[in-house]
């Protein structure tokens, strides 16, 4: 890890936001779901949560073109294992959705603890998304077409959520525990690293916190050493 690639992510790790939470509820289209990911990542959310089938999801992770890395992606197999812890932790679900008493969606508190519910283009949010949401909003519009495309209707919410959570300075200083902070400063700044220790179910070696470099020179080399010993390198 550079000292410039270790600046970067610190900065960028300062900025996320641990309570606000995209979930797609049956977006199937992979241009989509990836037009979603780089919306999150630039605008500080750091959990997605998915409901989508294996095909699809191949297809999303083809064509995201990295965005992934920087968003955790947890898949569900229905939207209700998604909400339901969420609304448990204290989570509103805002959704978007053209109901006769959605709001503009500017009029909603993100400072909140927000899940923001995305559904897919034609048949919306399931009946199951919208019976846990706490909110419906729409997005004003002036031309003649009716709807944004899903991607595009994410992307302005998040915007919302951003401007609101901006001015509350949500943005200003770490918001991440430090087991989340570490683990992800290691992940993103040594992704091979991080990988190796995954597939061999090793813990982590400590990195300073500055410039990510290993505290122990020697750790590698000693857990190759030790995995040669074994049989298991």
């Amino acid at each position: 890890m550079t000292p410039a690639r270790a600046r970067r992510i610190r900065a960028v790790l300062a900025r996320r936001q641990p309570d606000l939470r995209m979930v797609t509820d049956s977006v199937h289209k992979g241009h989509n779901l990836s037009a979603i990911v780089r919306s999150c990542d630039a605008f500080g959310v750091l959990n997605m949560h998915a409901v989508v089938d294996d095909a699809d999801f191949r297809t999303f992770r083809s064509t995201a073109m990295g965005s992934q890395r920087w968003v955790e992606i947890q898949r569900h197999p229905r939207i209700e294992d998604a909400l339901e812890p969420l609304k448990a932790d204290g989570y509103q679900v805002v959704v978007a959705h053209l109901a006769e008493d959605a709001v503009d969606f500017r009029s909603v508190d993100f400072t909140r603890p927000t899940a923001l519910l995305m559904g897919a283009e034609k048949q919306g949010p399931s009946r199951h998304g919208l019976a846990l949401a706490d909110v419906a909003v729409t997005i004003p519009m002036v031309g003649m077409v009716e709807s944004f495309n899903v991607s595009v209707a994410a992307a302005i919410l998040l915007a919302e959520a951003h401007r609101q959570r901006s001015a509350a300075g949500f943005y200003d200083s770490c918001r991440l525990d430090d087991a989340t902070w570490r683990r992800l400063f290691f992940e993103w700044g040594e992704p091979r690293l991080a990988a190796y220790c995954q597939r061999h179910g090793l813990a982590y070696p400590e990195v300073h916190p500055e410039t990510g470099e290993l505290l122990d020179p020697d750790w590698f080399a000693e857990v190759r050493r030790q995995q040669a010993a074994s049989g298991r390198a």
